[in-house]
This record gives structure tokens, sequence and C-alpha cells, in this order.
């Protein structure tokens, strides 16, 4: 089996790693940075360059770039994909990308998958890449047809190697709305939370609760700037939901309203019970 990886980041490159430790795969890759190309030939994760001739040669290629970098290189490169060839994006947004591809593989006769592994780490680049960051992980794959079980099985048969904990199969407007809910209001409402000017004078007074809202603070404004704009109103309806429930928090407070107050905290504690226990 041959696998392309696109863009040797912190996917991309985990991906590679992964794959390189599985003898039954050739791994071949391509990255805009020569360096970064370099430094996978010297940590032996790849086997040779992913290159227009090459590509007819892979069973599977998995995109690791941004969205519409993504989009780009599928749309420019789907000359030289076969019918045996698997391609799969890894973006966080799934509409976007899946509205140009799946159009464009039906044209040139290959077959597109959305794909989104769920696992990252704090920093990028291919320095940060492991070949256990997967293990265990959910991937979601999102199909043109969520009935075509013949698609679905391959893509799981070619990503085997990867040891992914589970599967969700889905479609794009419904990974869109639980990927705003899940990551991209996470890492809005930490990045906004830090901005106060008391966070400059946490030290000392800090503990888990400081860490764990704030980690996610550190970000790629770029990467995410593009996440955010392309699933903006998924986006929105969850932070519309978020103020107007702060909001409420806020005015119990104006009120010294300590019974709404103690049936707020209340109810927040119940919905996390209910949906992931006490833990």
């Amino acid at each position: 089996m041959t696998v392309g990886v696109v863009g040797l980041g912190l996917i991309g490159g985990s991906f590679a790693r992964a794959y390189s430790e599985h003898g039954d795969y050739r791994v071949l890759a391509y990255d805009i940075n020569q360096n970064t190309m370099n430094c996978a030939y010297d940590m032996n994760i790849i086997d040779g360059e992913l290159n227009q001739k090459s590509i007819p040669e892979c069973d599977l290629i998995l995109v690791a770039l941004y969205p519409e970098a993504s989009v780009k290189y599928i749309k420019e490169n789907a000359p030289y994909f076969t019918s045996k060839t698997l391609v799969i994006d890894c973006c966080g947004v799934k509409q976007f990308v899946c509205d140009a591809c799946f159009p464009i593989a039906k044209e040139y006769g290959f077959t597109f998958v959305g794909g989104h592994p769920m696992a990252g780490r704090h920093f990028s680049g291919l320095e940060y890449s492991t070949k256990t960051m997967y293990n265990g992980a959910s991937m979601v794959l999102v199909p043109e047809d969520l009935s075509d079980e013949e698609t679905i099985e391959k893509a799981k048969k070619l990503l085997s190697p990867i040891h992914f904990g589970k599967f969700t199969i889905c479609d794009a407007k419904r990974h869109d709305a639980m990927i705003a809910f899940t990551s991209q209001m996470a890492h809005v409402v930490s990045n906004a939370y830090v901005k106060s000017p008391t966070a400059k004078n946490h030290d000392g007074f800090s503990a888990g609760s400081y860490k764990d809202l704030t980690r996610v603070a550190w970000l790629n404004e770029t990467m995410w700037t593009e996440l955010f704009l392309e699933n903006r109103d998924c986006l929105i309806e969850e932070l519309d939901y978020f103020i107007k429930s702060l909001t409420e928090y806020k005015v119990a407070m104006e009120n010294k309203d300590a019974i709404t107050l103690k049936q707020l905290l209340a109810d927040g504690k119940k919905c996390k019970e209910d949906i992931d226990g006490i833990n």
C-alpha cells in the first residue's frame, strides 16, 4: 500500500510517522517547505516525494492543510488521482471542504471523504508530531453518501494502522455544528477570558481551574481565523446561547438574587452530570 501525505505539520507529520512504522505501507509526502521535507527524510518517516508523477501510485492521500489550501490542492491535482485513490482531508470544518470536493471527485472519477482526526497537541509543526498521537482517538468521516458502506469500510481499512479508537460517521452539517460547540467555542472563550487585565497578576492565586480554562488561549491565529469564519453560522449560534446564559448569571448577581443564582449553578451542575458524569 502507498499513502500520500500533503502537509507535514503536526497532523500530517503524525500520520506519516504512524504509517512509516507499518511495514506494509510506503509513505510519500509533500510540504511547501523544503526544510520540512528534508527533516522528514532525515527522520526516516517518508520514502519519497508526493508529486504529479507519484500521485497515481497512492491508495490513500491525506490532505493535512488549512481548508482553503486543501480545496486548492485537491482541485489542482484532481487530474492525477486515479479511480483507486481515496482522498481524505483532515480539516476542522467539513461543509466548506466537502461542498467543494465532492463535485471535483465526481468529475475526475476518484473518491473523496471528508475527515477530521479528533486529536492534537498544544504546539504545531513536524517536530511536535508523534506516531501515537491518534491512538484511541476518534476519526470523523464524512462520505458523500452516508449509506455508502463500501467507501466507509475502505476508509476504515486504509486508516487501520493509525489505531483510532472509533470512527464517527456523519454529514458535514452535523460535524460543523458539533465542532462549533466542542472545539471552536472552547478556543474563543479561552482566548477572550485571558484578556482580562487581572490575568497579568494571577501568579500565586491560580491552580487547575485557571490552567484548564486558558490552555487553548495560546493558538494559531491564522488557522483559527479561517476555521471560525468558515463555520461562522454554527459558531455564532453557540456564542449567542453562551452570551445569553452568562447574562442570566450576571443579572442574578446584580440583583443579589441568591435563589436564581443558586438555581443557575445547580442547572449547570446537573447538565455536567447528565452529559459526562461527575469526574
